[in-house]
C-alpha cells in the first residue's frame, strides 16, 4: 500500500507526527508489517509505503516482526542456515535467531539508513573484513554475522549483553564507555529486546 503526500521540502514537525500516527494505524491492519518507507520522485513528492524495504528510502521506520510464541527450531525462518552458522561458531542458534529478528525481521534484502545490509545487517567494512562477497546471500550474511558476534563475545569475556551492545554500537564505543552498555537510546533498547527474544526462542526450541 502506498500513499502520496506533499513535498519533502515541506515536511514539518506536524507532518512527522502525522506519519508516526499513520504508522500506528498501519500496525492495526491484519497482515501489515507496519513498516514505512519514505521516498521522493522527480517532482519531489513524498510517498510513504508499507510494502517492504526499498533501497530508495529516504527514511525507513520498521516495526520488527516478533517471533511467534509457538515457534520452534523447525519452523523458524532460515533454520538450516542459522543452525550451520551456530555450529561453526559455537553460538546458541536461538541467539542468532534473536539477533536476526531484531536486525532485519528475517528479510535478507533489508538495508538500513546507515548502509547495513542483509539478515544480520552487516556494515560494509565488517562484511569486507569477514570476506563476504554478497551480503544479501543468507548463508554468507549469517555466517559472517555469527563469526562477528562470536568474536565480540570473546572480546567481552562471554558477556552477551556487552557483545550485543558492541554488535549494535561498535566494540570501541562500548570500551570507551567503560565496558557498559553505551548511553544511546537505540543501543539501550536493542540489548534488552534481543535478550527477551533470545529467552523466548530458547524456551520454544527446547
Amino acid at each position: 500500500m502506498s500513499y502520496r503526500f506533499g513535498t519533502l521540502a515541506g515536511m514539518s514537525k506536524l507532518g512527522l507526527i502525522f506519519i508516526l500516527a499513520f504508522w500506528s494505524w498501519l500496525s492495526l491492519i491484519p497482515e501489515s508489517r507496519a513498516d514505512i518507507c519514505l521516498h521522493g520522485d522527480s517532482e519531489e513528492a513524498l510517498y510513504i509505503s508499507n510494502t517492504g524495504v526499498s533501497h530508495d528510502c529516504a527514511w525507513h521506520i520498521s516495526e520488527s516482526a516478533a517471533t511467534p510464541p509457538s515457534a520452534n527450531a523447525s519452523t523458524l525462518p532460515f533454520h538450516d542456515v542459522v543452525a550451520a552458522a551456530a555450529h561453526a561458531t559455537q553460538l546458541d542458534p536461538a541467539l542468532l535467531h534473536a539477533v536476526i529478528n531484531a536486525e532485519s525481521s528475517y528479510r535478507p534484502m533489508a538495508v538500513s539508513s546507515r548502509g547495513a545490509t542483509g539478515l544480520m545487517q552487516l556494515m560494509p567494512a565488517t562484511a569486507r573484513r569477514l570476506g563476504v562477497r554478497n551480503t544479501y546471500d543468507p548463508e554468507q550474511n549469517v555466517m559472517a554475522g555469527a563469526r562477528y558476534l562470536s568474536q565480540l563475545q570473546r572480546e567481552f569475556n562471554g558477556d552477551i549483553s556487552l557483545a550485543l551492545a558492541a554488535y549494535n554500537a561498535g566494540p570501541a564505543t562500548v570500551k570507551r564507555h567503560g565496558n557498559v552498555i553505551p548511553p544511546y537510546a537505540e543501543t539501550q533498547a536493542y540489548v534488552p529486546r534481543v535478550l527477551q527474544a533470545y529467552r523466548r526462542i530458547s524456551k520454544n526450541m527446547n
